[in-house]
C-alpha cells in the first residue's frame, strides 16, 4: 500500500454557529477515485473546498502528500490540486486555447510567459477531452457541456496530483453528462487521483473505486463503492426508499444500478 495522497483528520467546519462538517476523517491514495454522495446541504462541496485549502477548518487537518494544505503557497497548491466547479460563468471572450493555457500559470511564475511546451500541453489536453476543434472559439460562445470539458483540459495542463470535481454533470443535458462522465472515467483508468461529489449513486457504481456517503456533515459509510452502495445505506442517507439491482448487459456482465421508488404511506 502506498502512503495516502490526501489525509483528512478529524475535520470540522462551521458557517457561523452552524456545523457543516463534524470530525470527518478519510484517506485517498494515489490513483484512487472517491465518490462523495449525500443530500443537499450535507457538506460535500464544503469538504472539497477544505481539501483544496479554500476554506480553513475549525479543527482538524488536511494534508496533501504529508504537507498541511494551508502551509502551501497558492501556486504550490495549484500545482498539486485541480478543482472543477459545478458551473463557471465566462466573463471575457478569451479564446478557448488561452483559457486552457491559464492552467499553466502555477508553473510559469509571476512574470512567466507560456512557451512551446506549454502550448503543446494545452493542445494535447484539448485533444484529450475532444475540444481541440474549438481552440480558437471565444470561450463565451461554447455550450455548458463544452465548457466543462474545456475547464477539465485547463486542469490537466496544471499537471496536478489530484483533481476535485464538484458535481461535474450538474446543469448538463444527457449527452454532455455522458461525455463528461466518460472523460472522468478515462482519467481514472489512467491512474489520476480524483475526489468527486455527485447526487447520482449510479455514477459511483459506474466508476467503481471507493464511495463515501454523507449526511448532516458526517460519513454514514465509507468503502468500496460496490460494498457501500447498499439499499439500507442509501435509504438512510437520502431518506427515501432505494433499490439496488444488477441487470444483465449484452456481454453478460452485471453492473449494479440504483433506483428510487415511492411508497404510499398513511
Amino acid at each position: 500500500m502506498t502512503d495516502p495522497l490526501v489525509q483528512v483528520r478529524e475535520a470540522s467546519f462551521q458557517y457561523g454557529d452552524r456545523d457543516i462538517l463534524r470530525s470527518l476523517s478519510i484517506e485517498v491514495r494515489r490513483g484512487e477515485i472517491l465518490s462523495v454522495l449525500g443530500p443537499n446541504g450535507c457538506g460535500k462541496t464544503t469538504l472539497l473546498r477544505c481539501i483544496a485549502g479554500a476554506l480553513r477548518l475549525r479543527s482538524g487537518t488536511v494534508q496533501i502528500s504529508g504537507d498541511d494544505v494551508h502551509a502551501l503557497a497558492a501556486p504550490a497548491r495549484a500545482r498539486r490540486i485541480g478543482f472543477l466547479f459545478q458551473d463557471h460563468s465566462p466573463s471575457f471572450p478569451f479564446a478557448v486555447a488561452d483559457v486552457v493555457l491559464m492552467g499553466r500559470a502555477p508553473h510559469l511564475g509571476f512574470f512567466g510567459f507560456p512557451g512551446s511546451r506549454d502550448q503543446a500541453l494545452a493542445d494535447a489536453a484539448l485533444e484529450r477531452v475532444g475540444m481541440l476543434h474549438l481552440k480558437q472559439r471565444p470561450y463565451t460562445q461554447v455550450s455548458g457541456g463544452e465548457r466543462q470539458l474545456i475547464l477539465l483540459a485547463r486542469i490537466l495542463v496544471q499537471e496536478p496530483d489530484i483533481i476535485l470535481l464538484d458535481e461535474p454533470t450538474a446543469h448538463l443535458d444527457l449527452r454532455n453528462q455522458v461525455l463528461t462522465l466518460r472523460m472522468v472515467r478515462s482519467l481514472a483508468a489512467d491512474g489520476m487521483t480524483m475526489i468527486m461529489t455527485t447526487h447520482d449513486p449510479n455514477h459511483a457504481l459506474w466508476f467503481g473505486g471507493r464511495a463515501a456517503l454523507m449526511k448532516d456533515g458526517s460519513f454514514v459509510a465509507v468503502g468500496p463503492a460496490s460494498e457501500v452502495m447498499t439499499e439500507a445505506a442509501l435509504t438512510a442517507t437520502y431518506g427515501v426508499d432505494v433499490a439496488v439491482f444488477s441487470p444483465s448487459t449484452k456481454n453478460g456482465s452485471h453492473t449494479p444500478v440504483c433506483n428510487v421508488w415511492l411508497n404510499e404511506r398513511d
